[in-house]
């Protein structure tokens, strides 16, 4: 027997709606967010460690967004089919592909920790970790762990979406704080009185994501508004096909990112090496080091920006599949104006504040070169935040609504046209500073098509309001 309706989606106002989902979800992603930044926080500050320490993380950091990109696409297609089925009444279709999302994340998790942990050495250097012997050490200790908890890290990611889904984004926000609380607690002991370097911040991280996964278990034998049954856990071919082109936006933003991390990283090491002050071995991981920390800061303004448009996936779905274009493009227009406010606060703290980010991260236990590059990479690299947070809202909504074509020529432009060719292309005439000025001419030019999707598409939801008029 099913335990209550999700009508509400339908009938509460759309601004409170938002905020119920999307704040929740935003914490969520912080949280989830600080997970790799705060190992990153730790072993910069660890003198054993520093700047070495600092490179290994952001080397591995893109293998773990390829987990990332798989979860997501499991989770995020789930939870957007299941929003929709609700709306239309097809609670069996919701049901079946929940037990069908749980099979496909456990076994897809297991076999990408087998080949992270057979191909370890190709992959780290794939990414940069042999820009020196001290740096591919380090790598090599941090990602045997975190392969270890690939399955976890993955099912905690998946089964959140769907949560949210169910109608308890509380749950699933609680679920991601508690490993990350647990991960924050862990660190300090695991990395400065044990003295457990690197295989520390991983074992860290990796028990705090055993226990997001442990919570989000809990909670699938308890789900409000569905309630799984045996018969649900099979691999249905047909129903997978459905769900998951849903999320196939998801999965190519991350994956598309990995891949603008391997040329944006590839291309760091490469000009690092020319560079007459970087050139130098016992500062060659300088930049490899200092990128990776800005990007992480960016993670955790992007963590907003698609929090805010993930949490209005269950919503938005609802009220499509439940004929009300009128509420999704009210939606809509909320969103766009909270993604350009987060990301204009962003920019404000990056321009203004570079020095104190960077201190956060050991500068002072490094070279003056360490942190004049890493203000310069804040200011430069991240000048364009605005324009940033809006495209990625816009692609996920639009993922929301069904729109997979739209949303993933958005992804694909932005991180696999503009996000690898840039970064090659720029530091052939500029060196480093090319490299830096590749991330906003990418933003620029993603906003620029962009833009032109976006009006499209509130064309198409006006039209659902003069139906409704009718109608009424």
């Amino acid at each position: 027997m099913e335990q209550r309706s999700n009508s509400f989606l339908m009938n509460e106002p759309v601004g409170k709606l938002m905020r119920k989902y999307a704040v929740p979800c935003i914490i969520s992603l912080l949280v989830a967010a600080l997970y790799n930044i705060v190992d990153q926080i730790f072993i910069a500050n660890a003198d054993y460690l520093g700047s070495y320490g600092n490179a290994a993380n952001t080397v591995v950091f893109p293998l773990t967004v390829v987990a990332l990109s798989i979860a997501v696409m499991i989770g995020d297609g789930c939870c957007a089919f299941v929003s929709i089925s609700l709306g239309a009444g097809r609670r069996e279709d919701a049901r079946r592909s929940i037990g069908c999302s749980i099979l496909l994340c456990v076994l897809s998790s297991l076999v990408l920790t087998a080949l992270y942990l057979v191909f370890m050495e190709p992959l780290l250097t794939l990414f940069g970790g042999r820009v020196n012997e001290e740096t591919y050490a380090c790598a090599q200790e941090y990602f045997f762990w975190i392969a270890l908890g690939i399955p976890f890290y993955m099912f905690g990611q998946a089964m959140n979406p769907i949560i949210r889904s169910d109608g308890s984004p509380q749950f699933a926000m609680f679920a991601t704080v508690a490993g990350a609380v647990a991960n924050i607690l862990l660190d300090p002991i695991f990395i400065f009185p044990l003295r457990m370097g690197m295989k520390g911040a991983a074992v860290a991280t990796v028990l705090g994501q055993m226990l997001t996964a442990g919570l989000s278990a809990w909670y699938l034998a308890r789900m409000k508004a569905l309630k799984l049954q045996k018969g649900d856990f099979a691999l249905r071919l047909g129903l997978m096909r459905r769900f998951l082109v849903l999320g196939v936006t998801s999965f190519l933003s991350q994956v598309s990112l990995v891949v603008s991390m391997a040329a944006v990283q590839n291309m760091c090491t490469r000009y690092g090496a020319l560079d007459p002050v970087f050139g130098q071995p016992e500062y060659a991981q300088i930049p490899l080091a200092v990128l990776g920390i800005v990007m992480k800061f960016f993670q955790i303004a992007i963590s907003i920006a698609v929090g805010m448009a993930a949490g209005c996936i269950p919503v938005v779905g609802y009220n499509i599949g439940a004929g009300r274009k009128d509420r999704a493009r009210t939606l809509f227009t909320y969103l766009l104006a909270g993604e350009a406010a987060v990301g204009a606060v962003a920019l404000l703290i990056v321009e203004v504040f570079p020095a104190q980010l960077i201190g956060i991260f050991g500068a002072a236990n490094e070279s003056a070169y360490y942190t004049a590059f890493a203000v310069k990479s804040f200011r430069i690299y991240l000048c364009m935040m605005v324009l940033a947070m809006v495209n990625k809202g816009t692609f996920i909504y639009l993922q929301a609504l069904g729109k997979a074509v739209e949303s993933t020529l958005i992804s694909l432009t932005r991180e696999v046209i503009f996000g690898v060719f840039l970064p090659i292309l720029l530091p052939m005439a500029f060196g480093l500073d090319g490299l830096l000025y590749s991330f906003p001419v990418a933003d620029v030019l993603t906003f620029v098509f962009a833009a032109f999707i976006i009006r499209r598409t509130y064309r198409e939801l006006g039209e659902g309001n003069h139906t409704l008029k009718e109608a009424n």
